[in-house]
């Protein structure tokens, strides 16, 4: 359904997707989407709760566009070559879009992820990445919690113009996915998947 000024659902989280990469994340208001399209706040209430609706289809969107920018990155690549490009991938994505990345990391609820196609494609590729290291669960997990907190901690500093140093960003982003390379190579392997490993032998 649409309003006297054109308003639809995606046009107004596409206009706050916009904006959360122009202002941040946590600064998108319904006030500064109404503003946006020249309308009252409590025009947008025809096709969105609240703010927090908002948010989370920003997520949900911002989810779907990273999942597409990383499965197109390391497509027919594996090993060492899938990490590199995939880490190439979200920190590209993450710099150029820091309010759709800010929403990624936005915690949702099991039955909003369930059905989030977006959300899914990440944790797949993810996943599908680490793989390539014979890694077993429980260190499966613990290594993509080890590998996402680098990136994202990296990502966060650099976009906050953190790293003071004159040596080239980039040559230390390449060193920084050589070393998670290095350490996926020899992550230590828990006693749970030591076991699992020797008995499918």
């Amino acid at each position: 359904m649409k309003t006297r000024a054109g308003l639809t659902v995606d046009r107004i989280i596409q206009a706050a997707a916009a904006l959360a990469d122009e202002v941040g994340f946590e600064a998108v208001t319904l006030s500064a989407l109404a503003r946006s399209f020249g309308v009252k706040d409590a025009s947008l209430y025809s096709h969105v709760k609240n703010i927090q609706d908002v948010r989370t289809r920003v997520a949900l969107l911002a989810a779907e566009e990273m999942g597409a920018e990383l499965a197109a990155a390391i497509a027919g690549r594996s090993a060492e070559d899938a990490l590199a490009a995939f880490a190439d991938a979200y920190r590209d994505f993450a710099l150029r879009y820091p309010g759709r990345y800010a929403a990624t990391q936005m915690r949702l609820d099991l039955d909003q992820i369930a059905d989030a196609k977006g959300f899914i494609l990440n944790i797949e590729l993810t996943y599908a990445v680490l793989r390539a290291y014979d890694l077993e669960e429980p260190d499966l997990t613990d290594a993509v919690r080890f590998m996402r907190s680098t990136f994202h901690g990296f990502i966060n500093i650099e976009a906050v113009g953190g790293f003071g140093h004159p040596r080239g960003i980039d040559a230390s982003w390449r060193r920084t996915v050589a070393a998670v390379h290095s350490v996926l190579r020899q992550w230590p392997r828990t006693k749970a998947a030591q076991g699992r490993s020797q008995a499918s032998r």
